[in-house]
């Protein structure tokens, strides 16, 4: 389950919105600039160059990578962080190993991996070995995602030309025929639009909203990590819950999930 991103959503929509807008107002129409030429050369190339680029699982994982940018994990740090003392109090009055079965229920699965890791007696020289390195590969396939779109972004402008180069081309081949004249000059420009338009408003974009989510993302792990080593070490819930509230400013979310400033620890 994922949250709607509306920041992404209403900038899609504002920028290509505006862009027609005032076409628009300056007396164009929305035939003039849907070009299917055009289309085909400036993505159709830039898929082509991206494909070069990386390799195929890449690719398509950078694709499985488009719900993230419209939507946001379900996960809420607050909420994680709740329930990490929640764990932290039970296994001090019942013991790590009472913690087996209410864990199962965990929504996320790094925490619930974790978690179980201390019920299983690893230690946490181990398991701090063992998840930080699950923490960098998923640093990595984030980052190769984004590099996906960032070159995408770096292909699409320089394609749109070489369309509008063809369209020239096109206009210079049929100068005696005034209506395919007109029609290589459209596919001309149009091709540079979406180059540079494709680039700008979206893949560039794109890449810094994956970049953005990843550190979230990772912020998140990190700790989850640091409260499952400490819950394993027996630290006072109180200390923990203290401990986890540094990661929430770093998320930029509120102290408490329901929006109070009594602390978990203390409600129990």
């Amino acid at each position: 389950m994922k949250k709607v991103d509306v920041a992404t959503i209403v900038g899609l929509i504002g920028a290509f919105g505006m862009i027609l807008l005032g076409n628009a107002l300056e007396g164009g129409h929305l035939g003039s600039i849907l070009q299917p030429t055009a289309a085909l050369i400036v993505f159709g190339g830039t898929i082509g160059a991206v494909l070069v680029s990386f390799p195929m699982p890449v690719f398509l994982a950078a694709v499985k990578a488009i719900p993230d940018l419209v939507g946001n994990k379900s996960s809420d740090a607050g909420e994680i962080r709740a329930e990490i003392v929640r764990y932290a109090q039970q296994a001090r009055r019942e013991g790590i190993l009472a913690l087996e079965n209410e864990v199962q229920e965990s929504s996320n699965a790094f925490l619930r991996r974790a978690v179980m890791m201390a019920v299983d007696g690893v230690d946490s020289t181990t398991m701090q070995e063992i998840l930080e390195l699950d923490i960098a590969q998923e640093e990595e396939r984030g980052e190769l995602a984004a590099k996906v779109y960032e070159a995408a972004g770096g292909y699409a402008p320089t394609i749109g030309i070489i369309g509008a180069v063809l369209g020239l081309i096109h206009v210079m081949s049929n100068l005696s025929d005034v209506a395919k004249v007109g029609e290589g000059i459209a596919v001309a420009f149009v091709a540079t639009i979406y180059g540079v338009g494709s680039a700008n408003i979206v893949f560039l974009p794109f890449a810094n909203k994956l970049k953005v989510k990843l550190r979230s993302e990772i912020a998140l792990r990190e700790m989850m990590l640091q409260g499952a080593i400490a819950m394993l070490e027996g630290d006072n819930p109180k200390l923990i819950e203290e401990r986890l509230s540094a990661y929430l400013m770093e998320l930029k979310q509120p102290d408490d999930p329901n929006g109070n400033a009594a602390s978990t620890a203390d409600a129990a």
